[in-house]
């Protein structure tokens, strides 16, 4: 017996978890794989898009080449050309003959708007980081350090329950002890539970990250919108009548009236434009499913968790509405899996407790353990029945 009591002591002591964990914490992830990814994309594209607007336009020169008349000097075709860029109107005459005047400046304000863009869609993951990042942080770092603790409560209680068996001599007077202690509910720490429930009323981070996905989806409808309205009116235009008859060449006779100009960018006009429309349109699908996320719980994270003493939100099913903090948290701790360590003893914990022939004697981690080493979970048949003969 003494071998197998030093075995049951060195496996229940590789299953205790290490106690230095601030190092490991600093890496918490406070922002969900697809939310960072929708935060890159969102942010990014208008800002790579942008730095190829201004780098064609430094590496090509001037935007527009406008067709000067033959007897324009060099200096004068210049002018020609920087004073309509700086104007950029078309003119058109109508049917009654008249000169209406059509603005093309989205042409000139494109990488100002793309900036524009980036900054606007940068704003909700500041509001992230403002109004929800701290209170999520230490939300984490406490549920994480007491789930781990106490699965290392759980282990600890299984080594004190092997050294009192060793030393009590009356079988009878250990099961008696071990039964009152079930039923007195010795063996759970109810804190973190009761922690977890409180945060089912809790609604300030759900809230806020309710408040981020529709800051991105109104901030898309009116990227939407931007382009549809402005963009779309001159996007075919490649030509346009400029004129430059005002000031001192009011009166100048040798001046033409309107001077024909082709805007050389605009095949990166249409790039960018298309680009930027297609990139938020594939994002829409993935914020809707970010939010869709929020409608149901992960179900199999609080199932592998349900071996811990104290921890049967399923069981007793005290889960409600899914849309509350606890519920974020949850998607946080999936996210920050690899902090969990007693994640994946519990993991292979509920695959053995599976497949093992005496399910119904086990709920939790104190009696898995317990059956590991070498005690059973309850009192054995023949104890019982010998109890009963004496009874009778």
């Amino acid at each position: 017996m003494s071998l197998a009591h030093t075995a049951a002591e060195y496996m229940l002591s590789d299953a205790l978890l290490p106690d230095y964990r601030s190092p490991r914490l600093k890496g918490l992830r406070l922002e969900l794989p697809l939310d960072r990814i929708v935060k890159f994309v969102a942010v990014g594209s208008p800002l790579l898009l942008m730095s190829l607007a201004f780098a064609q336009e430094f590496s090509s020169g001037s935007p527009i080449s406008c067709f000067s008349p033959s007897n324009f000097s060099v200096r004068q075709a210049a002018y020609v050309d920087s004073s309509c860029w700086d104007s950029l109107v078309h003119h058109e005459q109508d049917e009654q003959g008249q000169y209406k005047m059509k603005s093309l400046w989205p042409h000139k304000a494109l990488p100002y708007s793309l900036l524009a863009l980036a900054v606007v869609m940068y704003l909700p993951v500041l509001l992230w980081q403002y109004a929800a990042v701290p209170a999520l942080s230490s939300d984490l770092l406490f549920i994480i350090s007491e789930l781990d603790k106490s699965y290392n409560r759980s282990i600890r209680l299984v080594q004190h329950m092997v050294k009192i068996r060793q030393r009590s001599s009356d079988p009878f007077i250990f099961w008696d002890e071990l039964d009152k202690a079930r039923k007195e509910r010795y063996f759970e720490f109810p804190l973190l539970e009761h922690y977890l429930a409180c945060k089912q009323r809790s609604h300030s981070l759900v809230a806020t990250y309710l408040l981020r996905n529709a800051l991105l989806l109104l901030f898309t409808s009116a990227t939407y919108l931007y382009f549809g309205h402005f963009h779309l009116d001159v996007f075919f235009q490649e030509e346009f009548s400029c004129s430059i008859k005002r000031g001192l060449l009011n009166d100048e006779t040798y001046v033409p009236h309107l001077i024909t100009c082709r805007l050389t960018f605009l095949s990166v006009f249409q790039i960018v434009s298309l680009s930027s429309v297609a990139i938020y349109t594939l994002l829409v699908p993935v914020i809707l499913y970010n939010l869709t996320r929020l409608c149901r719980w992960d179900k199999r994270l609080l199932s592998i968790y349900e071996m811990l003493p104290a921890f049967d939100l399923l069981s007793r099913k005290m889960l409600g509405c899914p849309i509350n903090d606890l519920n974020v948290i949850l998607l946080f701790l999936r996210a920050n899996i690899s902090e969990l360590i007693s994640f994946s003893w519990l993991s292979v914990l509920c695959v053995l407790k599976d497949t093992t022939t005496q399910k119904h004697n086990i709920d939790t981690v104190v009696d898995f353990m317990t059956l590991l080493a070498g005690l059973e979970p309850s009192k054995p048949k023949h104890l019982t029945h010998q109890v009963c003969d004496e009874n009778l």
